[in-house]
């Protein structure tokens, strides 16, 4: 059984009024969520502490002489910054200096 929905004249310009009235609301909040500074992991919280992580890679026991968050794969920083986002932590950013037990040699 098939249903076809058919749109009105009217119904269909009152949803472009809503849809044009909305969109510089829209607009604000993108802007809102871009210029929202992302937090940095902490060494001491619960997630940082998973895999190790450290805000400077020669403290850290386990580290490869010369692996840093800035070298590591799941970096997601601007080459040259001293922090940006990571892939292990979705939303957050890391030291570029820093290391965790994730680390991963760039391919």
């Amino acid at each position: 059984m098939s249903r076809t929905h058919s749109l009105s004249r009217r119904s269909l310009l009152k949803r472009m009024v809503l849809g044009a009235s909305l969109a510089p609301l829209a607009a604000v909040l993108a802007r809102r969520a871009e210029a929202a500074p992302a937090t940095l992991v902490s060494a001491g919280s619960p997630e940082g502490k998973a895999v190790q992580y450290t805000e400077d890679a020669k403290t850290a026991r386990t580290a490869q002489a010369g692996s840093t968050c800035a070298n590591c794969a799941l970096y997601q920083g601007a080459s040259g910054s001293t922090q940006g986002p990571c892939q292990i932590f979705p939303g957050k950013e890391v030291k570029a200096a820093g290391w965790c037990s994730a680390w991963a040699v760039q391919m």
